[in-house]
């Protein structure tokens, strides 16, 4: 019952979609797509099944679904997908029509999605511009205008001057430096970032990855474009992190190989350290339902997100029943066999994340040979097949319980997985592994059931309530269930 009316089933051997619910036989996983609503479905050519009547489901009222597409394609386009994409071809993600979309997030947030677009460009042109000592040709590329001339000409109509113009009249606070750029990212305070540093560490892919002192160092590999990321708070980050804002940024050093890719990269970051939390409307709410005592211990705690999802699924996957310690050994293997070497100044940095379609390649015989079992080899595969494929995406912006449902019909993967991944890859707020035995030990040794349950009063913050619930009993905190039910 938890998922009628949020997602629908269709059948490509009947033609008919059905509700979760459906009393009919399930069908074999190779023969479903997924959709949100009932019009997608039928958009594809499917109708609808006449035993579980999906006209009577349980639906999302519409003002709200508008709001998530439009909020969901508002994030791709800040990732770049119209600067060579079309409105259409990001419409299609969300199985709608291109004037659907445009309709929906001019109503939702009040311009064109090409105005959208425009904007984003524009906004990373003058960041560029200002902090950087790129060129002009590499400044409009990065910000993903097609031409030269046009960056020029929209920059001049919308802020009354030219590049160059605004380049003087900040005098070049670029930072001079031959091999990388140096950008900030803001976040509202507060920012638990010693917690976040912990939580890096610990998972940190060897060979991928790193923490040294109060920074974050990675690679990245965006399309054929790769390179690494370091990031710290910028007050921190020497003496040009003077300005009073830097107290409430991150800095970025990002090595020039990476320059192409920039506008995904910055919201790939966003994502991964969740710098677009409101660490003051969720912790309120926390606290107020029974979990004072944890947020009040880490006031800006953030759900540590990932720049690759599937990279963090596989991960998952690779820890279950064995130790974060083990976990990370095998991740470490499997990035070196299948993940791209890549040429950095640390030699602590040399491959990235492995790549699904190259593990979908492998046999069962070559993963179990770097230290899983028969069955974790399996469900390695079909995930990675699943991903490569393009049926199973695993990033911000997509139906949450449609992905949850595709990842748990995959073998050797349930609930616990398909929630965590959804709390960090998907960037669901709501999400909670609540079989999770600490969790469970957190609140008093309850069942799952019953943790499911008492869980509702921290909804939609559920993902944030388990950070605190980890970080609290690591260090010896417990809450009763007659406690988080608040006054």
């Amino acid at each position: 019952m938890r998922f009628d009316g949020v997602f629908y089933v269709g059948v490509s051997s009947t033609g008919i979609y059905c509700r979760p619910v459906c009393p009919a036989r399930p069908p074999k996983r190779d023969r479903c797509r997924f959709f949100s609503n009932a019009a997608a479905a039928e958009r594809m050519g499917f109708r609808p099944c006449l035993r579980c009547r999906p006209e009577l489901a349980p639906g999302n009222a519409s003002m709200d679904a508008s709001a998530r597409v439009a909020r969901s394609a508002a994030a791709r386009i800040a990732e770049g997908a119209l600067n060579s994409g079309s409105v259409d071809d990001l419409a299609d993600e969300f199985a709608i029509t291109g004037r659907q979309l445009r309709r929906v997030v001019e109503k939702e947030i009040g311009v064109s999605p090409i105005a959208l677009a425009q904007t984003h460009r524009l906004l990373l042109a003058k960041r560029l511009l200002t902090d950087t000592s790129l060129t002009m040709s590499a400044v409009a590329y990065a910000s993903g205008f097609q031409s030269v001339r046009r960056f020029d000409a929209l920059f001049q109509e919308r802020y009354r001057l030219t590049p160059s113009a605004l380049r003087k009249r900040v005098k070049s606070n670029a930072e001079v430096e031959a091999e990388t750029i140096s950008l900030t990212l803001g976040y509202r305070p507060p920012f638990a970032w010693d917690a976040m540093l912990k939580f890096l560490d610990s998972h940190a892919t060897p060979g991928v990855e790193f923490v040294q002192g109060e920074s974050y160092s990675r690679t990245i590999g965006i399309g054929s474009v790769t390179g690494w990321v370091r990031v710290q708070p910028a007050q921190l980050a020497g003496k040009k992190a003077a300005r009073i804002s830097d107290a409430r940024s991150l800095r970025v050093e990002i090595s020039v190989s990476l320059t192409p890719v920039v506008m995904p990269l910055l919201a790939k970051i966003r994502h991964a350290f969740d710098l677009d939390a409101d660490p003051s409307a969720i912790e309120d709410q926390l606290a107020a339902s029974g979990l004072e005592q944890f947020v009040r211990a880490r006031p800006g705690l953030r759900v540590p997100g990932t720049v690759d999802g599937f990279d963090l699924a596989l991960r998952t996957v690779l820890g279950q029943q064995v130790s974060v310690r083990g976990a990370t050994t095998l991740a470490g293997r499997f990035a070196e066999k299948f993940g791209d070497a890549i040429a950095t100044p640390d030699v602590r940095l040399k491959y990235g994340v492995p790549k699904a379609g190259r593990v979908a390649s492998a046999s069962i015989a070559e993963l179990r040979a770097l230290g899983v079992t028969g069955a974790r080899a399996e469900s390695i595969s079909a995930l990675s097949k699943a991903v490569a494929s393009g049926a199973l995406r695993l990033e911000p912006g997509v139906d949450v319980s449609s992905t949850i449902a595709q990842m748990v019909a995959l073998p050797g993967i349930g609930d616990w997985t398909a929630q965590y991944v959804a709390m960090r890859a998907l960037r669901w707020p709501d999400g909670f592994p609540a079989s999770d035995l600490w969790l469970r030990r957190a609140v008093g040794d309850v069942s799952t059931a019953k943790l499911v349950k008492e869980s509702a009063r921290w909804a939609p913050w559920r993902a944030y309530a388990a950070m605190h619930l980890w970080n609290g009993i690591a260090s010896g905190e417990m809450v009763s269930m007659s406690d988080s039910r608040g006054s």
